[in-house]
């Protein structure tokens, strides 16, 4: 994933409230980093890291805080 596709996504995951969880998870699986420790994956960040591990910049859509 390109530099500038990265930050987008991440600043437009930001303004529509994404979960924390997710956000985290996602940057961290979009960089290529290790899973967290067990006992502090959650569904939210778990989604995430996938979604950021194969690059899909719009799965974040369905995890929007109300």
């Amino acid at each position: 994933m390109d530099k500038a596709n990265y930050h987008s996504t991440l600043k437009a995951m930001f303004e529509a409230g994404v979960s924390d969880a997710y956000y985290h998870g996602w940057a961290s699986g979009a960089l290529g980093n290790p899973l967290l420790e067990e006992q502090r994956i959650t569904e939210d960040y778990t989604a995430g890291y996938e979604h950021g591990k194969e690059g899909d910049s719009e799965g974040y859509k369905s995890w929007i805080k109300a």
